[in-house]
Formats: structure tokens, C-alpha cells, sequence
């Protein structure tokens, strides 16, 4: 299996790739593939497929035993058969969104620095759970500096670690209930700065943008109660 292709460029909008199987359900498997499966809190890239003269909506990928994306067709309808070559086509405004907020969460919990116990993101829209007893006292100091961290426009990167380096580094870790996939040997981090501007490095196998400036402006919602220990904050992007 290669790299997928979504690890190897995150802005790549389309592709040309060969269907090498089908699930029972009716998914596509691609090598190698574009679209992104749902995992670590992102939603599954949807899209289309072409080939010949036909085309094929792409509702959502999720991810297989081998970590490979499962295509799930929209509708049922016929699906390219095996070995043949299909333009795969992000739908890339939902795409982006989604790596300008999960790189937006990754600067939330930055400014906010406690374990974070769970996480979503959305096209436009995202949300860290956080270990907070009581709420912050003023979430417009923390929505400023969210801003100005993403006005700094920090480079975004990625590195490899090795499990073995990982464990003697758990405060790497920010998420208590979703660990790094373990298996393969190696470790994803997503690093945001550089040198001496480097402001968070952490496990991460999402999608993200390459400078924090072009996250945009955001606001902080409401910050919710979801139980004695933990708060959920929202973020939405202008």
C-alpha cells in the first residue's frame, strides 16, 4: 500500500487512481487514495469519482482494518469495476474547512492548556472537551488570543516519531481518550512554529493548512457543561 494521498499533499483536489476492490456494503477501495477517512474526530472527505463518461457521489470515506479509505457512495448506483482508472474529486471547500478548523483546535488547546477528553471537527465548526471543573472567567481574553496566535501565520509541519519515542514523551499526548494509532511502528506529530515560534507539537494524522493565517478569523461559542469535570468549547469560523 502507498502513502495515502491525502498524507502526502493535503491540498491535492484531484487524482487519477485505480479501483483495486469493492466491499460487501458497496464501498471503493483506491490506490492510492485522495479522500480522507473519518478518524481522530475529522469527518470522511466526500466527493465524486469519473471515469469513461460516468460519475459517482462520494457521500463520505471511513476507514478500513488496514487504514486504507472505503469509499461510500452516495447513491446506489454502478460502481467502477476493478482496475479501472477513476479521477477521484475532493469536494475542496468542505476539505479545507475542515483542516483550517482542525488546525484551529490544535491552537485551542494551546491557549487553552488542559487534557482534552474529546473533539470534533466540522466544515466551518469544531469543538474541544476539556478536563475544566469551572468555566473560564473570560472567554474573550481566550478568543484574543486564539486570534493573534493565528495572525502570527505559523508554519504547520509534520514529523515522524517512533513509538518507543512517544512513550518516553507522553506529554505529547493531549487527548485522553483517543490515543495515536499504534502498529506500524511510527508516529504522525503536527508541529505549528518553528524554532523558537514553535507553539504546540502533538500526535495528529489529520489533514491541516500549511500557515495558521489562513484559518481566518473565529469566534468562541458558548461554553457547554458535560458533566462535574469536563466543558466543551466551540469555535466558528468567520
Amino acid at each position: 500500500m502507498t502513502e495515502p494521498l491525502y498524507r502526502q499533499d493535503a491540498y491535492a483536489r484531484e487524482a487519477q487512481s485505480v479501483v483495486v476492490g469493492h466491499t460487501d456494503e458497496g464501498g471503493i477501495l483506491m490506490e492510492p487514495s485522495l479522500f480522507y477517512p473519518t478518524g481522530g474526530g475529522q469527518p470522511g472527505d466526500s466527493g465524486w469519482l469519473e471515469w469513461d463518461t460516468r460519475r459517482l457521489s462520494i457521500a463520505t470515506s471511513v476507514k478500513a482494518q488496514d487504514g486504507t479509505s472505503i469509499l461510500v457512495p452516495a447513491e446506489p448506483e454502478a460502481l467502477p469495476p476493478k482496475g479501472a482508472h477513476v479521477m477521484q474529486v475532493l469536494d475542496w471547500e468542505r476539505r479545507h474547512k475542515h483542516m483550517r478548523v482542525h488546525t484551529a483546535l490544535h491552537l485551542l488547546s494551546v491557549v487553552v492548556p488542559l487534557p482534552v477528553t474529546g473533539g470534533a471537527v466540522g466544515a466551518g465548526t469544531g469543538r474541544l472537551d476539556f478536563k475544566m471543573p469551572e468555566p473560564p472567567q473570560d472567554i474573550q481574553l481566550l478568543e484574543d488570543s486564539l486570534n493573534r496566535l493565528i495572525d502570527r501565520d505559523l508554519q504547520v509541519t509534520e514529523g515522524w516519531i517512533s513509538e518507543e519515542e512517544l512513550d518516553a514523551n507522553p506529554s505529547l499526548v493531549k487527548t485522553m481518550s483517543v490515543q495515536p494509532p499504534r502498529g506500524r511502528g511510527r508516529i504522525r506529530l503536527v508541529r505549528i512554529g518553528t524554532g523558537t515560534e514553535q507553539v504546540d507539537l502533538q500526535p495528529c494524522g489529520g489533514t491541516h493548512v500549511a500557515r495558521t493565517g489562513e484559518i481566518g478569523s473565529l469566534r468562541i461559542g458558548k461554553v457547554q457543561n458535560k458533566g462535574k469535570q469536563n466543558r466543551r468549547m466551540s469555535i466558528i469560523l468567520d
